[in-house]
Order: C-alpha cells, then sequence, then structure tokens
C-alpha cells in the first residue's frame, strides 16, 4: 500500500525491530555554575548544582529509533566495571533489552564525562579503551550479530571507532543482512570508513568523507561531491549515499539522482547526537520503501530539531510530524 501521508509514515514504524550495532558508551554531564578562578591555578571552579547520566553512542541511536516508534535492539561491548552497570541500568529504564550486549572483562566502558555552567560547556573528560576486540569478545560479538539479524527488519551500523567493530564483523554483518534482504545503514568514523562494501545507504560527514577518502570535497558544490561519492563507490559500491555537510544541509545521491538540501535556519545549542537521528530517521523511511530525496529532506529536518537542545538528546516524534507537515514534505 502506498504511503500517503506523514501519520501513515511513522505508523510503518511500530512494528519494526532495528539492530543497532556498534559503539555504546556512557554520557555523564556535570552542571553548575562558576563564580571563581581557582587559587590553584588559572582556571574556573564550578559549583556542581546536578548531574546525569545518559547513553551514549550507538545507543543514542537506539534511543532516537525508540522515540521514532521502533525496536531496538543494541549488539555492542561494554567493560565489566560499575560504568558497565550503569549502561545496564539507564537500558532496563528505558525499556530497551539488553540481549545483545556483551560484558567483558578485557575492556573499560566508555565514558565521556561532560562539564557545563549555564550554556557554556567548559570541558569533557574521556575515559575509553579503543583497542580491537580480543579474540574471545569478537567470537562472542559475531555470535549475537548472525542470531540478532534474523531477529530485526533492518541493521543500522554505529560506529565511533571505539573498536567494538572491524572489517570481519563488518562484512559478515552485512553479508548476512543481504542474504536476508534486509537492509543496512552506516555511520562511518575514519578507521573502517572503507569497509563497509556492499550496504545500502551510507551516510558521512562532511569531515568523514573528507579523511576516509583523503581529498578535499567542497560543500557548496555539487560536483565536487558527487566526485566524492563516485570515488567513495569504487570500494564500498552503496546503494545510496547521504553526506552531512552542517550549516551547508545535505548531500543525498542514488544511481542517478542526486540533490543538495539546505540546512533548516535553527538557533543551535548543541549539534552532539544529530548524526545519531540522521541515521535513525533515514533508515526508518528507507525501510518504508520512502525515495532518497524525501528521506534526506526529513533526516536534514530531524537533525536541525535535536540541534536546538543542550546535550545528547534522541528526536522527538511529534516535533518531526508537525514540521514535517508544515514544511510540507509529503506534498
Amino acid at each position: 500500500m502506498p504511503i500517503n501521508s506523514i501519520d501513515q509514515l511513522f505508523d510503518t514504524f511500530i512494528d519494526k525491530k532495528v539492530l543497532v550495532l556498534g559503539d555504546v558508551m556512557l554520557d555523564t554531564y556535570v552542571y553548575g555554575a562558576v563564580r571563581r578562578i581557582s587559587p590553584e591555578a588559572p582556571v574556573p571552579v564550578i559549583n556542581v548544582d546536578k548531574q546525569e547520566k545518559r547513553l551514549g553512542g550507538a545507543a543514542n541511536v537506539a534511543l532516537n529509533i525508540q522515540a521514532l516508534g521502533a525496536t531496538p535492539i543494541l549488539c555492542s561491548v561494554v567493560g565489566d566495571d560499575d560504568e558497565g552497570v550503569a549502561f545496564g541500568q539507564l537500558l532496563k529504564k528505558r525499556g530497551i533489552t539488553d540481549k545483545g550486549i556483551i560484558r567483558s572483562q578485557k575492556r573499560i566502558t566508555t565514558v565521556k564525562h561532560r562539564v557545563l555552567s549555564g550554556s557554556q560547556h567548559l570541558i569533557r573528560i574521556d575515559l575509553e579503551q579503543d583497542d580491537p576486540l580480543n579474540a574471545i569478545d569478537k567470537k562472542a560479538l559475531l555470535r549475537y550479530v548472525t542470531t540478532l539479524i534474523d531477529e530485526c527488519d533492518l541493521v543500522i551500523f554505529e560506529d565511533y571507532d571505539k573498536g567494538c567493530l572491524d572489517d570481519e564483523i563488518i562484512q559478515s554483518a552485512i553479508d548476512h543482512a543481504n542474504e536476508a534482504g534486509k537492509l543496512t545503514a552506516v555511520d562511518p568514523k575514519k578507521r573502517n570508513f572503507l569497509a563497509y562494501k556492499n550496504c545500502t545507504l551510507f551516510k558521512p560527514n562532511l569531515k568523514e568523507m573528507r579523511e576516509g577518502l583523503k581529498m578535499e570535497v567542497d560543500p557548496s558544490d555539487e560536483n565536487s561531491l558527487k566526485e566524492g561519492v563516485d570515488n567513495l563507490n569504487k570500494t564500498i559500491h552503496a546503494k545510496k549515499t547521504l553526506i552531512t555537510l552542517s550549516e551547508h544541509g545535505m548531500y543525498y545521491h542514488e544511481s542517478a539522482t542526486s540533490g543538495k538540501l539546505p540546512a533548516h535556519l535553527r538557533s543551535i545549542s548543541d549539534v552532539s547526537g544529530a548524526g545519531d537521528t540522521v541515521i535513525s530517521i533515514a533508515a526508518l523511511a528507507m525501510d518504508a520503501g520512502m525515495p532518497l530525496s524525501f528521506v534526506a529532506e526529513l533526516a536534514n529536518l530531524g537533525g536541525g530539531i535535536v540541534c536546538e537542545s543542550p546535550g545528547v538528546v534522541p528526536i522527538s516524534m511529534e516535533q518531526l510530524k508537525v514540521e514535517a507537515k508544515e514544511n510540507g514534505l509529503m506534498s
């Protein structure tokens, strides 16, 4: 049945199960006020008012998938540590299954500590281990991937270069998904940039495109963007490509069809997590059979919406629906 309205499109998301495969992390936030400079060093002293923990990395993609009405299943590795316990508790609180999460005794859980005063982001402290998985953890992850793909309708790869993904895991998952006729959507990083051969949708940002291809790409020039995609597909042969261009908008490419969308004018608070929202919206809309031009428009709109909120937050489905209708996306 053809989809004729925004509401009808979002209704198709409800029954979907989405495997989110990649690097998860714990995001912590410390909020407070700065009223003086430390006598020990020329640094601000922050008086803490509030602290909170949030799901981050691929887990934020899971939150976006959930916010859009679908069911996420995370597949990743965390440490057998207090932070890993906190991560599991946050999953439970959000009603997201942990059946695809491996607790490793050989790794630590990735944590990003952020300190903010008012709207000012003062510092970020990262606690992470980004070397490849050991043989035991990798074998377990490969087993989980095969089993969970069979349960799900589509697969999202959320790569943060923290070691969870490598060539073998990536290609095994894509091959298994392709054999099962299931779509694969990729949000890449530098290390594995060219490893996602034969994926359905490849969604780098401009920085990742430049680093991954080792070439200059001009976001204002569609010919330059198309040249970048052509060079990319000499290696990975993705069926569809979206490139997020920050203030320059978004570029989409599929076979003989391509185009560039302007960014929506927004009061930008924080761009963190916008890529997570874009890949979530794009993957679900693509799986619903929508044309890539529409997929790009809806994802571009959603990415702008989350940039208005401080910190890493998932999309508001109702706000996305309202703005999609206001912008005449289905017309």
